[in-house]
């Protein structure tokens, strides 16, 4: 490290140097102008032709005309001092000239010059940066000239200053300066203690308002002790964000703080907030992009466990938010997730270590909306995979995959436990606290199909994982006395050969055996135990790093740009932090050089070509010293005598062993500084950020990393789409020449070392930095057991000073980080000026803007090309061209609005015109349209009514015609079938009349015993009308019945859920006819028993009230007969047919046998209908068809209604004729009474 302090700076206290400053302060005038820029010395280049210069500018022996005399005197001073100055400050190594700066650059620096790096220069001179936030500092400076105690202890002792005082033990305490005697100073401390302490041991501190303020660039006094307490103060407030000029200082807080969310992201998008933090590095980043159209960088660094990667995290957040609804932003979000299972693994300072450098490049349209985004990675020799410390774990993925692979996937790549692994069992970690692996798990799935990686190419993958955890299974077994062994064919290289679908001897022949090429043979030389396990893990590393690639591969196809490609982009720096452990290899090694030469780009970027550029264009300015790691970069990348040489030197040979490589080092480079040999085979590097000690055990096979050509034949034959895809990159990767600027002297990349395609990918990755605008952001680490709330001041202190914080705040205070060109400042506030200034040249109009606004000579310098300004500065010129802008903006909007009203009132007054004449042509033309279609459609109506009146009339007519000619068929009908017959009954009546004459003498011999009452005959021959009544009504039934019965039957299948509730219906019925049937006979009865003892029935009197009741009957057995369920199964019974009464005193006789008939044939009917119900629903087997015996019971009822009817009519007709005769006789025995009488 190469410290510039100067020997007068060293000889004086901070505390002189700070009251001399403030003497100075107040002693200078306050009026005086500010010095316009010299004639350029030796060290500073002149002006290009390109750009404008003052009018009475000269160049030559004498200083320019216009310049005051202290500024020649200045110019003279300098030209007489001592060229040695330089070297006796010690500031060696830290040149400011551009050209001199990139001609001393090593060969293989990647700031080589290029056609468009100079372009983008060029581009970023032309650039205005304006930065308003910081309040503007004091531009003291402190002086060179000594000054004792003696005369400052009067002041001291009245302001009683509160100063920060190093104790003996080693801690900085604030007190208050009580006495001064001599060089010995008492100090009162904050807790009452008293001490006395030396003056070179004091520091003056800040006054109680300054404590806690967000940009360390405020601070009064700047010094390390100030710095740590502000930086705790913040910390302790959870404020864990500060600014230190341009750079941000990110503490980790080790728990979740109230700083981010939606809200925090709309306060800073709407600039409601101003206080630090990354949204507003990110939104200062997204502002230049689109107001410059230049790209932007975003570089995050510290110490591993410092917060990089959850700082990227939240930076991608914001700019998610700001460049979002293209939805592509949601897959860029979800990468974080794929690359940290993927690339970060557990250490013994960080749970989620970076073990990869990536550069995420995110592009925008022309509108600010993301529209893609590309992944860069950095990478070497993945050690991770096969081995690692005690308490460390391998990545994350393999146990991610173990814990949350779903059932069958686990039965699809054989998976088991974590713990049955030997690649990730070894280091006794498995599990991480509050981490559920798992769930990790499903987030992971859910961003691949996010980031659209199909599902086979997703299983393609995992069997790639498991297949790496099942060959760190394969075990061998030595075969011989020369220690070569051969595979063990167990459960381990059976699974590995299934995953990577090769055979499984050929797997045990690639890890037990080598090929090697004799002329035009080929020699099978046995490996041994060690040789074996190297090839075993040769390979498990190889799969993985491919792995690696072709899924970030996977992501950059689904993220790419295309044709929406704008070129504007901000890129996202996470990469690794420095690293010191206990025992440190070549991975450490990798790791702490990538951080050396990104710790070289914030050295060149905010020290080396801030101040050079100052220089450059000849501005008053002392020189920030600072500590540059230029040495540290030469010890490992120069050549032929640079580490990474000599690696691969030694790699080259094939018994070199780590201890020759040790030894070789010490011997070349023993006279770097930044080198230490040390005993053994080890040895140390002094960083930036302190002293490393390496062991070079393991050095040259890990920089080799080997990958036998069997192994890669191997991955040719598998069947699985991955392996052969990794093989076939290997191959054509070994055809590609190789980059000159890193390039080695073999013929391919087969042959380059680790640590060669290291540093090539490193210095491609600070190219792409080096086209940027970069802003930085340092993350610090507070403690170093990774807990909450624990400040360690040391650590803190430690990682300050390495990367340069306060350098960089003394830059910042004391420099001027607004700038801008002649012609950019005049073309920007030119415009505010009172008077006309077009015909001057753009430094008078420059200098005329700033008399104009007042702005204080300190605050600004004249540049030969530029203007520089203090910070804050251009925020009043900012501030007041915005003003006037949108007062001419409300001017031009008032005036337009005016001049548009006016127009819009004429056209629309003209428009209102043309329109009444148009409309009224229209309206016109379109009532009269109107009038004649009303006329049309009157005319229409009225034909169409009539005819529809006349339709419908002639229907009408029809109907009534048609209705009334069936009503008149149906009564002639109904008339010729009554005369018909009362024909028949005259017929039938005359017969028996024939029949009564024929038997009238039989029947007057029996006169004499027959004597019949009046009131009964009377009685029987009423109830042989009401008989016949009731036969008429019920025939009448009867037809209506039987139509139903055919309607039934068409609807059989529609019933048949309703045959249950008609069978109860029908017993119903029958016990209603059995009812009226009994009451029949009691009603016979009861005339029998009224009619008196000593008369007795005539033989041939019937009683008509059973005819009565047959019926009714008749109407019920009709009505049953015509449900669908009475379908006949059974043999029917015929009863044989009971023959008319042929005596008179068998009359009442007949009658009851009709009845006895009627109650026996219902039965019948009832069993026979029953048993088809029962076929009909299944509830009986039978072979008969029920349809064709319902048919048959149908017929069979028909036959037997006619006859019953027949023998019916034939009782009535008796009981009539017996009735009449009845009558004759009592009226002819009336008569003979009466003539008997009368004569």
């Amino acid at each position: 490290m190469l410290s510039t302090v100067s020997p007068t700076s060293t000889a004086r206290s901070s505390l002189e140097e700070m009251l001399e400053s403030i003497r100075r302060r107040d002693d200078r005038p306050k009026d005086v102008p500010p010095a316009l820029p010299a004639r350029p010395n030796s060290r500073a280049r002149l002006p290009s032709s390109r750009r404008s210069l003052p009018i009475n500018f000269k160049i030559g022996g004498a200083a320019p005309e216009y310049l005051p005399n202290d500024s020649v005197g200045r110019e003279e001073k300098k030209e007489d001092q001592d060229p040695r100055h330089d070297k006796e400050s010690g500031f060696k190594g830290v040149v400011f000239g551009n050209k001199k700066l990139l001609k001393d650059l090593p060969a293989e620096s990647p700031y080589v010059r290029t056609a468009e790096n100079e372009d983008f220069e060029q581009r970023s001179d032309e650039t205005m940066d304006i930065d308003t936030a910081a309040v503007p500092p004091s531009s003291a400076s402190p002086s060179n000239e000594e000054c004792g105690w003696g005369d400052n202890n009067g002041y001291l002792l009245k302001k009683k200053l509160r100063v920060w005082c190093r104790l003996p033990n080693g801690p900085w305490k604030m007190g208050r300066i009580q006495s001064i005697s001599g060089v010995d100073t008492v100090i009162s401390l904050s807790d009452g203690e008293v001490v006395t302490v030396s003056s070179e041991n004091l520091l003056p501190a800040n006054p109680d308002i300054l404590e806690g303020v967000n940009d360390l660039i405020q601070l009064s006094y700047l010094n390390e002790p100030s710095v740590l307490h502000n930086l705790q103060y913040r910390y302790s407030h959870e404020k864990i964000y500060t600014k230190a000029g341009p750079v941000l200082v990110a503490i980790n807080p080790f728990k979740e703080v109230s700083l981010y969310g939606n809200n925090f992201v709309l306060a800073y998008r709407q600039k409601l907030m101003d206080s630090p933090h990354v949204y507003a590095i990110a939104d200062t980043a997204f502002n230049g992009m689109m107001r410059d159209e230049l790209n932007q960088s975003i570089i995050i660094s510290g110490e591993s466990g410092a917060g990089k990667t959850e700082t990227a995290k939240i930076a991608m957040q914001y700019l998610a938010a700001l460049g979002g609804g293209s939805g592509i932003e949601y897959e860029v979000l979800q990468t974080n997730s794929i690359l940290e299972a993927f690339g970060n693994a557990k250490t013994a300072r960080n749970d989620n270590s970076s073990r990869f450098g990536k550069l995420i490049e995110i592009h925008f349209g022309s509108t600010g909306k993301i529209c893609g985004a590309k992944i860069q990675t950095c990478k070497f020799a993945l050690n991770k995979v096969v081995q690692r410390a005690k308490g460390e774990r391998s990545y994350h993925i393999f146990y991610q995959l173990c814990a949350g692979a779903p059932p069958l996937l686990k039965e699809l790549l054989n998976l088991k436990a974590a713990n049955e692994y030997y690649y990730l069992k070894q280091s006794g970690c498995l599990t991480i606290e509050d981490v559920d692996d798992a769930q990790r798990f499903h987030m992971l799935m859910e961003a691949l199909d996010i980031v659209q990686v199909c599902k086979e190419d997703q299983e393609n993958a995992f069997a790639m994982l498991a297949a790496v955890l099942w060959l760190g299974n394969i075990s061998f077994s030595v075969i011989d006395n020369e220690n070569h062994v051969e595979v063990v064919e167990d459960e381990g290289v059976t699974n590995a050969a299934k995953l990577l679908g090769c055979n499984t001897c050929d797997l045990m022949l690639a890890l037990s055996t080598r090929k090697i090429q004799a002329g035009n043979d080929n020699i099978v030389q046995k490996l041994t135990l060690l040789q074996a396990i190297d090839a075993r893990d040769a390979l498990a590393k190889y799969i993985y790093a491919s792995l690696f690639d072709w899924i970030v591969e996977q992501i950059n196809k689904s993220l790419e740009v295309g044709k929406w490609r704008t070129g504007r982009s901000i890129s996202i720096l996470d990469i690794y932090g420095f690293e010191s452990f206990h025992k440190n290899s070549f991975e450490q090694f990798c790791i702490n050089y990538a951080n050396e030469r990104l710790q070289q780009h914030f050295n060149r970027h905010l020290f080396k070509l801030e101040q050079e550029e100052y220089s450059q264009d000849g501005i008053d300015w002392t020189k920030v010293d600072f500590e540059d790691n230029q040495e540290c970069l030469n010890l490992f990348e120069k050549r032929p005598l640079g580490l990474l040489s000599l690696l691969d030197e030694e790699s080259t040979f094939p018994k070199a062993t780590d201890l020759t490589f040790a030894n070789k080092l010490k011997q070349h480079l023993s006279v770097n500084s930044c080198f230490k040999g040390e005993r053994g085979g080890a040895f140390s590097i002094r960083h930036y950020a302190g002293e490393v000690l390496y062991n070079t055990s393991g050095f040259l096979e890990k920089n080799r990393d080997p990958l036998p050509s069997d192994s890669i034949q191997l991955l040719s034959s598998c069947s699985c789409k991955l392996p052969q895809l990794f093989a076939s990159n290997m191959l054509n990767q070994s055809q590609k020449p190789v980059n000159p600027l890193w390039r080695l002297k073999s013929a391919d990349s087969q042959k380059q070392s680790v640590g060669t395609k290291f540093k090539g990918q490193l210095f491609k990755l600070m190219q792409q930095l080096e086209n940027t605008t970069p802003h930085f952001i340092r993350c610090i680490m507070p403690n170093s057991k990774q807990l909450p709330g624990m400040y360690e001041n040391d650590l803190v202190l430690q990682q300050l000073r390495c990367c340069g914080v306060l350098e960089v705040v003394r830059i910042a205070r004391s420099g001027y980080p607004t700038r801008m060109t002649h012609q950019q400042f005049a073309r920007r506030y030119g415009f505010l000026l009172l008077e006309d200034v077009t015909s001057q040249d753009p430094l008078s109009v420059s200098v005329a803007i700033l008399q104009q606004f007042n702005i204080l000579p300190d605050m600004y310098q004249v540049g030969y090309t530029k203007l520089f300004f203090r910070t804050g500065q251009v925020g009043t010129l900012e501030e007041t061209r915005h003003r006037t802008l949108q007062g001419i903006l409300g001017v031009q909007k008032f005036f337009r609005g005016r001049q548009a009203r006016c127009y819009f009132q004429e056209l629309k007054k003209g428009i209102t015109t043309l329109q009444s004449f148009v409309r009224g042509e229209t309206a016109r033309k379109e009532f009269e349209l109107l009038v004649r279609r009303w006329r049309a459609v009157v005319l229409i109506q009225m034909h169409m009514k009539q005819r529809i009146t006349r339709k419908t009339f002639n229907d009408q007519q029809k109907t009534i015609i048609l209705l009334q000619s069936v009503i008149r068929g149906w009564l002639a009908r109904r008339h010729f079938e009554s005369l018909q017959s009362y024909k028949e009954s005259n017929i039938e009546q005359s017969k028996v009349e024939r029949k009564a004459e024929q038997k009238l003498p039989e029947m007057k011999d029996s006169e004499q015993n027959v004597q019949v009452r009046s009131s009964v005959l009377a009685e029987l021959q009423r109830r042989v009308l009401k008989a016949e009544a009731s036969l008429r009504e019920k025939e009448d039934e009867n037809a209506t019945l039987q139509q139903q019965l055919k309607h039934y039957e068409t609807r059989w299948l529609e019933y048949e859920v309703k045959m249950k509730s008609m069978e109860e219906m029908w017993q119903k019925q029958m016990t209603s006819l059995q009812t009226s049937l009994a009451a029949a006979k009691k009603s016979i009865v009861a005339d029998n028993v009224v009619s008196p003892p000593n008369m007795v029935s005539p033989p041939g009197r019937l009683d008509a009230s059973p005819v009565a009741n047959y019926y009714d009957s008749e109407d019920a057995m009709s009505m049953e007969m015509h449900t669908p369920d009475a379908t006949p199964a059974k043999a029917l019974t015929h009863l044989p047919d009971i023959g008319r009464p042929r005596e008179p005193d068998g009359v009442q006789d007949a009658v009851g046998r009709l009845v006895k008939e009627f109650e026996q044939r219902k039965q019948v009917f009832d069993d026979d209908a029953g048993f088809l119900v029962e076929v009909k629903s299944g509830q009986s087997t039978s072979s008969m068809n029920p349809d064709e015996e319902l048919r048959k019971l149908k017929l069979r009822f028909a036959t037997w209604k006619k006859d019953y009817k027949f023998r019916l009519r034939e009782t009535k007709a008796t009981l009539h004729k017996l009735g009449n005769s009845e009558t004759d006789r009592v009226r002819k025995k009336w008569w003979g009474k009466r003539s008997t009488r009368a004569t």
